[in-house]
């Protein structure tokens, strides 16, 4: 029997800002690009639960939460802070499983199959790895417990903040049976929309869909939603040793299409991405360009190459995926330079 679970850091960047600023530990906080008194074009990377009380997210455009919560702390992004947080955090995960996956700077999932006896001893077990990272790093943790990692994932989301949420395999269809289309795995507004046009609101919906039906309108993809709906999902913890991706994005004060604005910025970018990289002493396979336009269309470039760590490499190529893709009379609003396919310079160790 599989026992899967997901630990997932609570409103991370905040809570890290909260221990070096305690201060601010009862107010609505925010970690995101400057407000600029309502005129920034950020987004909300974190915001605590008090200010997701006045309706502010993730992902929320920095003006919007501004004009929502004026009043708020708002404080700038400091990456290589909750980096060392995260660090040891993970550490302490790590010593709890089996197998262990980080999937983001403040989540990972860990199989504790051979370490529990069933799920009542894994809710015990979860008590004390959430008591262990609190003790460790004094930041709080909610854990998703399940069969697999769709359930572990989205019982996670139900145990927030600072909670636990067992759900097992028997339980597990009923348990997501009801849930909106948008909880499920891969699920973003667009694909939410389009399930949404062919009759499908609920889980429950999805999971007697034809799969034949949703291949043709999502390809594999359309086949793998009908398995998630259906609380399958045969995906493995993966070991890996950190993050997947390395990257960094910058919104522009005004939308643009100026080459040399654009270019230089591609190069700030990735003089940051390389910092990072050589910090973690890694090298890179993979360079992805992401250009977002003024009408907020995202389109993501990628290209393939030799290992590496070199910065002249990573500004040339993302130069060159601009040049080529750039859509000539469009201004771009926001752009990020990532690279992925990570692999350890200590024995070429792959990282993902």
């Amino acid at each position: 029997m599989a026992i899967i679970m997901l630990v997932d850091m609570d409103y991370f960047f905040v809570a890290c800002e909260e221990l070096r600023h305690p201060e601010i530990k009862d107010r609505p906080a925010i970690v995101g690009s400057d407000p600029k008194g309502g005129a920034g074009r950020g987004v909300v990377m974190t915001c605590n639960y008090k200010a997701r009380e006045y309706g502010i997210r993730s992902g929320t455009p920095i003006s919007v939460a501004y004009r929502l919560k004026p009043d708020a702390v708002f404080l700038p992004l400091d990456y290589d802070y909750y980096e060392t947080i995260s660090k040891a955090a993970m550490d302490v995960i790590k010593g709890f499983s089996e197998r262990f996956e980080q999937v983001s700077i403040d989540e990972a999932f860990i199989d504790v199959s051979g370490r529990v006896g069933g799920y009542g001893e894994a809710e015990e077990y979860a008590a004390v790895i959430k008591k262990a990272v609190l003790d460790r790093t004094r930041i709080k943790c909610s854990i998703g417990i399940g069969p697999n990692k769709l359930i572990a994932k989205i019982a996670c989301e139900k145990a927030k903040p600072d909670g636990i949420k067992a759900v097992n395999d028997i339980e597990a269809k009923s348990f997501i049976a009801k849930l909106d289309i948008g909880e499920i795995y891969g699920v973003g507004e667009k694909t939410r929309e389009r399930l949404r046009t062919m009759g499908y609101e609920t889980v429950e919906q999805l999971a007697k869909a034809n799969v034949m039906q949703m291949v043709d309108r999502f390809g594999a993809f359309g086949a793998e939603l009908v398995r998630y709906a259906n609380a399958i999902d045969e995906s493995a913890v993966s070991e890996n040793y950190g993050v997947k991706s390395i990257g960094r994005e910058f919104t522009f004060q005004e939308d643009t299409s100026n080459d040399g604005s654009i270019e230089a910025e591609i190069e700030k970018l990735s003089n940051e991405v390389i910092e990072e990289v050589n910090r973690g002493q890694l090298n890179f396979r993979t360079i992805t360009l992401k250009l977002r336009y003024e009408d907020f269309s995202e389109h993501i470039h990628s290209r393939s190459i030799k290992v590496t760590n070199d910065l002249d490499t990573l500004v040339a190529t993302a130069k060159e995926l601009y040049r080529s893709n750039m859509e000539k009379g469009r201004k771009i609003r926001k752009l990020g330079v990532r690279v992925s396919n990570l692999v350890s310079r200590k024995g070429q160790r792959m990282i993902a």
